[in-house]
C-alpha cells in the first residue's frame, strides 16, 4: 500500500505560541511541515521569511516543505537551503528560466518542486516533469489560508497523474488548499501523494488527532479505491 504524506501548513499555526505548535507536529504522525513564504507582490499577502524558517528548523524534527510564493525565487535559493529547507518549491508563473532554477535548487542540496496556480494547466509541465521531485497543485488561489476548495482540482490531479505515468516520472503530486476530511480521500483517489492541510489541522480541537485521522483516512482510501502503483 502506497504511503500518503501529510504536510500541515504552518501558516495556520498560532504565531504567539509557535514553539508549542511545532512540538505538536514533532509528536504527531505528520510527515513534513509546510511553510509558505509570501512577498506581497506575487500574492496579495505577506507571511514570514528566512529568520522564521531558520528558527523552526532548529526545533522541528520533520522535513521542512518550503513553498516560495514570491517573484524571482531564484534569488533566494541559497538562503532557503541555509535556513534548513528539505524541499524548495517555486511557482511556475514566477520563473522565467524554470529549468535553470530547478537545477540550482538541486545544486544547493534540496529537493525541487514546481507549483501551479489553479488556472495554470498541467500540460505546461511536459518539458520539466523529468527534472522535478514534486509538483504542487494549488486548490485555492494562493495568498490566504482557510479558503474554499476549488472542485476542478480533482480533474487536474487526474490529468497530472496521467501525464506523469506516461512520462514515467517519479515526482510526487502535492495538493494545497481546502484539504480536509471530505476532499482528502477524493484527492488520493485521483492520484495525489502529499496533502497540505492548514486550518483543518491547526484550528481543530485536537490537531494531533486530526492529523492521525487524516493519515488514517488517506491510508484507508488508498487501500479501498486505488490500485497500488509499482
Amino acid at each position: 500500500m502506497k504511503n500518503i504524506l501529510i504536510s500541515p501548513s504552518l501558516l495556520s499555526a498560532d504565531f504567539t505560541n509557535l514553539k508549542s505548535d511545532v512540538e505538536m507536529i514533532n509528536r504527531s504522525e505528520a510527515d513534513w511541515l509546510h511553510m509558505d513564504v509570501m512577498d506581497g507582490v506575487f500574492v496579495p499577502n505577506i507571511s514570514f521569511g528566512f529568520p522564521v524558517i531558520s528558527a523552526v528548523s532548529k526545533i522541528c524534527k520533520k522535513p521542512l516543505d518550503v513553498h516560495l510564493m514570491i517573484v524571482q525565487p531564484e534569488r533566494y535559493i541559497e538562503q532557503t537551503a541555509k535556513a534548513g529547507a528539505y524541499i524548495m518549491s517555486v511557482q511556475y508563473e514566477a520563473c522565467t528560466h524554470l529549468h535553470r532554477t530547478i537545477q540550482q535548487i538541486h545544486a544547493a542540496g534540496m529537493k525541487a518542486g514546481v507549483v501551479l496556480n489553479p488556472s495554470t494547466p498541467v500540460h505546461l509541465l511536459e518539458d520539466i516533469i523529468y527534472d522535478v521531485d514534486l509538483v504542487l497543485l494549488m486548490s485555492v488561489n494562493p495568498g490566504f489560508g482557510g479558503q474554499t476548495f476549488i472542485e476542478n482540482t480533482i480533474n487536474k490531479v487526474k490529468r497530472l497523474r496521467k501525464l506523469m505515468d506516461e512520462c514515467e516520472s517519479k515526482a510526487l503530486i502535492e495538493v494545497d488548499g481546502g484539504v480536509q476530511g471530505e476532499t482528502a480521500p477524493r484527492l488520493i483517489q485521483a492520484g495525489a501523494d502529499v496533502l497540505v492541510s492548514g486550518s483543518y489541522v491547526f484550528k481543530s480541537e485536537n490537531p494531533e488527532k486530526t492529523i492521525k485521522q487524516l493519515k488514517s483516512l488517506s491510508a484507508s482510501q488508498e487501500s479501498e479505491e486505488r490500485p497500488s502503483r509499482t
